[in-house]
């Protein structure tokens, strides 16, 4: 259970979790941002990652129920369960492949880590912008994993960047599951049961 800066401290952490699995196979320099794939494509190695959907959890969005003790405290408070999805780009010389061997590298961070840890969190939490987030201290980690888009989702989703003149770019697709954000609001408590009736209703024999 996180605040509302789970989200922006999860996207920070997959690009600096990114930005720390290109060397030693990478010799260059890479700029590793958080944004949308530019309108004009860089010359210069470059990796971006982009936030272009989120979408409710389908297992986790029924169970944010909130409950309480006997006694009355609040345990949970009601939550909202995320996925996050994230287009990941890569930019570079064609001529000596760049855009594919930085995808090669991420493709292996991510399939040999793909749970982001208290730690990766927790460096990512030191950006003044994510101070007072919260999301190292929840119980549910999130995890990457790959997504499969057919031909016209595909289409359908760089059609949509292609209308601000973004152009098609070598890219993954990858969906971070779950982030949670609790609520603030105190859980109203249950009126007290009043009266009880019991009915006895005969066995058919």
């Amino acid at each position: 259970m996180s605040n509302t800066l789970a989200v922006a401290t999860v996207t920070e952490a997959l690009r600096q979790q990114i930005a720390q699995s290109l060397a030693p196979d990478i010799p260059f320099a890479v700029d590793v941002a958080a944004r949308k794939p530019p309108t004009d494509p860089p010359a210069e190695p470059t990796i971006t990652v982009f936030l272009y959907q989120v979408t409710p959890n389908p297992s986790l969005r029924n169970m944010d129920a909130p409950t309480r003790a006997a006694d009355g405290t609040v345990l949970t408070r009601p939550s909202a369960a995320l996925d996050l999805h994230y287009l990941i780009s890569f930019y570079g010389d064609e001529a000596e492949l760049v855009p594919q061997r930085l995808l090669g590298c991420v493709v292996r961070t991510l399939h040999e880590n793909p749970v982001l840890s208290k730690a990766m969190i927790e460096a990512a939490a030191e950006q003044p912008y994510l101070q007072g987030t919260d999301l190292a201290d929840s119980p549910q980690r999130v995890r990457f994993t790959p997504t499969a888009l057919d031909i016209d989702d595909t289409s359908k989703l760089w059609g949509m960047l292609y209308q601000n003149n973004t152009p098609y770019a070598l890219s993954l697709i990858y969906q971070g599951i779950a982030v949670m954000i609790d609520g603030r609001a105190t859980p109203v408590e249950p009126k007290p049961v009043k009266t009880r009736t019991v009915h006895a209703v005969p066995e058919a024999g």
